[in-house]
């Protein structure tokens, strides 16, 4: 996104600016010269403030919405001031407090990252969104129940201890022996391996005719990975909370981009491929409006950052999603914090894994 830098603003350009895009920000209003003369900051008139302003649209960082004779910042304006002008604000001790609170309490990782997402919506007025760690348990055993004659459980158990369970349709009545030999058959194989580990080495003997299946047992075989498969695959990624956040008072003048952004929001796909945009970031990253396309439509902003394990390997993404007046200098370094927060209490004792 191409613009005027800094450097090509005058000082008293880049300090009207400045006010223009930090009322905007707290009051979701257009800024008008008489506001901006009010504000204690220009010592300027009314009429030269509207100079300065006209020059600051014409560099396409301000916009006159139409039924407004104030500006507000573009989408260009908004980076120029995010990299440039910005002065982030720390979290406060009672903030820190609050992020940290759900995650020292224990318990499973899941129920963690809702108490630091919820946390994080609350604190940040905005849709926070974690990224939750693909679990890739070692597996230990597979076993299918006969609960019918034409279905079965299969009954998949980590070494974590975690047992999970899925019904399979069998197309013809299959015999208990021929449920136990693709029991057995399959956990000699996966023991020890990850499900994406196993399928890959059975599907392979059985392609290759290495394994001692007869035709019953490996149609069963495939059809238990089949539904392991795809399940993992459906499997949700993400914990998101706070949507409620969008619906403020600013929002009612603006009801067809929130409910835009609503119904991005439902997409849990395309949020995780914004998030994982910023995997492998080194910092925040920040996305205002049409500079990610999930979001253009609804004209909002994502501000992202990575958390990692404590062998420093990025295993997920924490963020906030809001329109694009968000408060930059308070969410980002709020939005950092939560994510060292996560990797620092992630994986530790305190929190199980089943």
């Amino acid at each position: 996104m191409n613009g005027p830098t800094l450097s090509d603003l005058t000082d008293r350009a880049r300090e009207i600016f400045r006010l223009v895009v930090e009322g905007y920000i707290a009051s979701g209003n257009p800024m008008g010269s008489k506001a901006l003369a009010g504000s204690g900051g220009v010592n300027l008139s009314p009429a030269s403030i509207r100079s300065v302003l006209q020059e600051l649209q014409d560099a396409g960082l301000l916009a006159a919405p139409h039924t407004s004779a104030g500006r507000m910042p573009t989408e260009v304006g908004l980076r120029l001031f995010v990299d440039g002008i910005m002065q982030v604000a720390e979290p406060t001790a009672i903030e820190r407090a609050q992020i940290e609170r759900g995650l020292t309490a224990g318990g499973s990782i899941e129920t963690a990252l809702v108490a630091a997402s919820s946390a994080l919506s609350e604190l940040s007025a905005g849709a926070a969104v974690v990224m939750v760690p693909r679990r890739e348990p070692r597996l230990t055993h597979i076993s299918f129940v006969p609960l019918s004659a034409v279905r079965a459980l299969v009954v998949l158990v980590g070494e974590d201890g975690g047992i999970e369970n899925r019904v399979i349709d069998l197309p013809a009545p299959v015999s208990a022996s021929a449920l136990e030999q693709a029991g057995n058959y399959l956990t000699s194989r996966l023991t020890g391996r990850t499900l994406a580990d196993a399928v890959a080495v059975v599907r392979a003997e059985i392609a290759g005719g290495k394994s001692a299946l007869d035709a019953v047992s490996a149609g069963l075989v495939e059809r238990g990975l089949a539904v392991w498969s795809f399940d993992a695959a459906q499997r949700p990624v993400l914990v998101v909370r706070g949507q409620a956040n969008l619906l403020d008072d600013a929002a009612l003048h603006d009801i067809e981009r929130v409910r835009q952004l609503l119904d991005e929001l439902e997409s849990t796909e395309a949020i995780a491929a914004v998030l994982d945009a910023a995997r492998e970031a080194q910092a925040t990253r920040i996305f205002i409006g049409s500079e990610n396309r999930l979001f253009s439509l609804s004209g909002s902003s994502v501000i992202a950052s990575p958390w990692r394990d404590g062998d420093g390997r990025v295993v997920g993404v924490v963020g906030v999603i809001g329109p694009t007046r968000l408060n930059y200098a308070r969410v980002v370094p709020m939005v950092d914090f939560t994510a060292q927060t996560l990797g620092k209490f992630i994986g530790q004792d305190g929190f199980s894994r089943k």
